[in-house]
């Protein structure tokens, strides 16, 4: 049976897999310093169910993966990178957002009507719109995800990536996350994947060890690295062209 006739139920299979992978975390627990933990999957999962119900595509060629949510992006609209005028307005994904169960005084979850914009979400999705147009033509053939739904606080707000947390707490979490991109690149059966970030390509080559996929990066787009400040659309679409992924 081809991945076209399989489209519907694909996107079924996926938004299943992301329920999977919220109850695989939910018990996980984590030590100082980390003192809260959203999961945008629970509290945004509207969002993040239209995302997949309205753009997950049986034509999938590449998939793109992330670390982890960042604080103006998915963890205030529940969608990978997603800055809220990109989701909103590009996307035309609106949905009503809830809260974590223990909120950051500094890190307040506001879900779409957030005034921050994530620069790495805006510079992500801005390059996609420059050069796709219309959404769907981007989704026809791509997809983004996160590889960890979780974001980690300490107790000043600063955000702690999964690479800071202890081998024991980290251990549990990774092979749910790994699980997951597993289940996700079965569903998709993708021609390659992509991390967002030299971190994401090394989870993601960890995790489908074995599987025939061609594995590459593009540069994160985080304003903190010096190089992305640096046009980083430019270079994050000379790479996917090495890659064999885009033409020139």
């Amino acid at each position: 049976m081809s991945k076209a006739s399989n489209s519907w139920e694909g996107r079924r299979l996926l938004l299943e897999a992301g329920k999977i992978l919220i109850e695989e975390v939910r018990s996980l627990t984590f030590s100082d310093p980390v003192t809260h933990v959203y999961n945008p999957l629970e509290y945004a999962w509207k969002s993040h169910e239209t995302y997949l119900t309205r753009f997950a595509s049986p034509d999938c060629r590449v998939i793109l993966f992330g670390m982890n949510p960042g604080p103006w992006g998915m963890s205030q609209t529940g969608i990978p990178f997603g800055e809220v005028e990109a989701v909103r307005d590009w996307m035309g994904i609106e949905e009503v957002v809830g809260k974590p169960e223990n909120e950051h005084p500094k890190r307040q979850i506001e879900g779409f009507a957030c005034a921050r914009s994530e620069v790495s979400g805006r510079r992500l999705w801005g390059l996609f719109a420059e050069k796709f147009g219309a959404p769907e033509k981007f989704f026809k053939s791509h997809l983004v995800l996160n590889h960890c739904p979780l974001v980690f606080m300490e107790a000043s707000g600063k955000n702690r990536t999964p690479d800071k947390l202890p081998a024991v707490e980290a251990a549990p979490l990774m092979e749910a996350c790994d699980r997951h991109l597993r289940r996700v690149v079965e569903i998709l059966k993708p021609e390659f994947v992509v991390g967002v970030g030299a971190y994401a390509e090394k989870r993601a080559m960890d995790a489908l060890e074995g599987i025939e996929l061609s594995f590459s990066r593009i540069l994160h787009p985080s304003p903190a690295s010096p190089a992305a400040n640096r046009d980083w659309a430019g270079t994050a679409s000379k790479q996917l062209i090495e890659a064999g992924i885009w033409e020139s």
